[in-house]
């Protein structure tokens, strides 16, 4: 009885694989190019010398006629649910990775005339821990899609909240929602009316289980300089000359925390805004609108930083909002530069560092 040990088994066993892969290589190279491909196609890469070819040749047409299976749907390759060791970098958490700007038209409830449909840019993140290499981007879209006919309110965000949560496996979440809301507005005195759109974000925080409803307002109204006023009428009345004050064209970003209870509707957070300054942009203007304009800015001369405050004292009023922050812009028709202010209040909304373009942010394109 023969007895052969590990050691001769193994040099048998490569020996039989050298002798066949020289083998199949001298039929390879007498082969035509059909024939290998015939047999199997990866006989070409065992060519050392051959370039390697895609015979057969690649559909170049569209397959309308295929469907998948789900064995083939579980080939799929699938590199963002993939091990830790794909992971490049640095494996850290990722407090947000999601899509931006995906569109659908969505309705929302108004305070006076019911639903109003409205197109709306949908933002959806999700925090990535750091053994995960990455998320299912298409998972957020769809989780939102299965609300998308309902009318929006804080409640339908949070339900689709949970869902994409839940899809992704995530703690912490994030949605924001962006849409242009119009308001009919009357003009000053001459009875004409308009449609003014306001710039709106919804955004819904859920971080340690804890959930945060905030609701971002751009408000675009006008800022006579009280400085620039004063030293016009000094003109006139020591010196017989007509001179006009400077005021400009300026935008506030007010973020409010919504508090529970009563509802916040976007219109009141506007009545509210244009109490603080009355100074808004006109949208329908006769002759007597704009006498009436001027006449109004005349009575609210403001400083941004008056701005800011006048904003926050009817924020801090209201029981139905928590934190907030004013930003404000003076875009300035006396100097080449902007006047800015920020204020908050609460920790939601305070940090140290300025986004570099947050200011660039809040021109109001007409």
């Amino acid at each position: 009885m023969n007895v052969h040990t590990v050691e001769i088994d193994a040099l048998k066993r490569r020996k039989e694989a050298e002798e066949a892969l020289a083998r199949l290589r001298g039929w390879a190279v007498q082969a035509t190019a059909e024939e290998i491909a015939d047999l199997d196609p990866a006989v070409a890469r065992l060519l050392p010398d051959a370039a390697l070819s895609n015979y057969p040749a690649l559909r170049r047409d569209y397959p309308e006629e295929f469907r998948i299976d789900p064995s083939y749907k579980d080939s799929l390759p699938d590199l963002q649910n993939g091990p830790a060791s794909l992971i490049r970098g640095a494996k850290r958490i990722i407090q947000h990775v999601g899509i931006s700007n995906f569109r659908l038209p969505i309705r929302f409830h108004t305070r006076d005339n019911g639903d109003l449909s409205l197109e709306t840019s949908v933002t959806g993140t999700v925090s990535l821990e750091a053994e995960k290499k990455g998320i299912n981007m298409s998972r957020i879209m769809r989780s939102f899609y299965r609300h998308a006919e309902k009318t929006f309110s804080f409640e339908v965000i949070e339900a689709a909240l949970e869902d994409y949560k839940t899809d992704l496996e995530s703690f912490d979440a994030r949605i924001q929602m962006r849409f242009s809301y119009p308001v009919k507005l009357s003009s000053l005195r001459s009875g004409l009316e308009g449609f003014q759109y306001y710039d709106i974000a919804l955004e819904l925080i859920e971080t340690a289980g804890q959930s945060k409803k905030i609701i971002h307002l751009d408000y675009v109204y006008s800022s006579t300089c009280p400085c620039s006023l004063e030293l016009s009428e000094h003109a006139r009345q020591f010196r017989g000359q007509l001179a006009t004050p400077h005021s400009q064209r300026s935008v506030a970003r007010i973020s409010v925390e919504a508090q529970q209870g009563e509802c916040l509707w976007f219109e009141d957070l506007i009545d509210m805004v244009r109490a603080a300054v009355p100074t808004e942009t006109q949208v329908m203007v006769k002759r007597e609108d704009e006498q009436a304009f001027a006449e109004l800015n005349a009575a609210n001369p403001i400083f941004v930083e008056d701005a800011a405050r006048l904003f926050a004292q009817h924020l801090e009023d209201d029981p139905r909002v928590g934190d907030f922050r004013v930003v404000a812009s003076h875009q300035e028709s006396l100097h080449s530069h902007d006047a800015v202010s920020i204020l908050t209040e609460g920790e939601t909304f305070s940090a140290e560092s300025i986004d570099p373009k947050l200011f660039n942010t809040l021109y109001h394109v007409g």
